[in-house]
């Protein structure tokens, strides 16, 4: 098992990273939390999970262990698989997670995409217990941490749009909510976490 990954950061295109480590280079998809914190040529551990199918092998990175943690709590759930659970590491902190299942707070889990109400029902009832035995995140922990990240060659609305579309969210919901973002901030990290951010309002 590839418990983590010490290497460069050799190329990022949402919501997956190219690390070098020790020239090979391997493919990992991260959560925007984890994503958005990251800049080509910085070196940086990732806390893996390998998620091992018949038709592929599947990397998943995080910045910290806690992130990997909970990542790893969410898959227990029944009806959880990887991507439902980077699609709520991305679009909600850990602090704000674990707040929202001690507050059966069903009507913010909905807005994560792919999380019906049926899920969200069942987030709550499996993790509430769970999530008491982890402990509360550090402010450097949060998912929305700001950052200054180098993106690809592509624009910063397209990386933007391409990383929710990542998540779940429809073409057109992602478009609408960059057009509105991108109108305050330049930087494709700032678009996306805004763009989040009034995804959740």
């Amino acid at each position: 098992m590839i418990g983590c990954l010490i290497g460069e950061v050799f190329a990022l295109e949402a919501p997956t990273v190219l690390l070098n480590v020790n020239g090979v280079g391997y493919e990992i998809d991260t959560p925007l939390s984890t994503f958005c914190q990251l800049q080509k040529r910085q070196r940086v551990t990732l806390w893996t999970h390998l998620v091992v199918r018949e038709d592929a092998q599947q990397l998943f990175g995080f910045i910290d262990a806690q992130e990997k943690l909970v990542f790893r709590t969410l898959l227990k759930v029944n009806g959880v698989g990887p991507k439902m659970a980077l699609g709520i590491l991305s679009t909600l902190s850990i602090d704000l997670l674990i707040h929202t299942i001690e507050h059966d707070d069903i009507n913010t889990l909905i807005k994560v995409p792919g999380v019906g109400k049926k899920t969200a029902e069942r987030l709550m009832i499996e993790l509430r217990d769970r999530f008491k035995a982890l402990s509360t995140p550090s402010s450097t922990g949060s998912a929305m941490a700001p950052a200054q990240i180098q993106f690809s060659a592509n624009s910063p609305v397209a990386e933007a749009e391409a990383a929710l579309q990542s998540l779940g969210y429809k073409p057109a919901e992602a478009q609408k909510a960059v057009a509105a973002a991108k109108a305050s901030h330049t930087e494709a990290a700032d678009i996306i976490r805004a763009a989040l951010k009034s995804m959740m309002k």
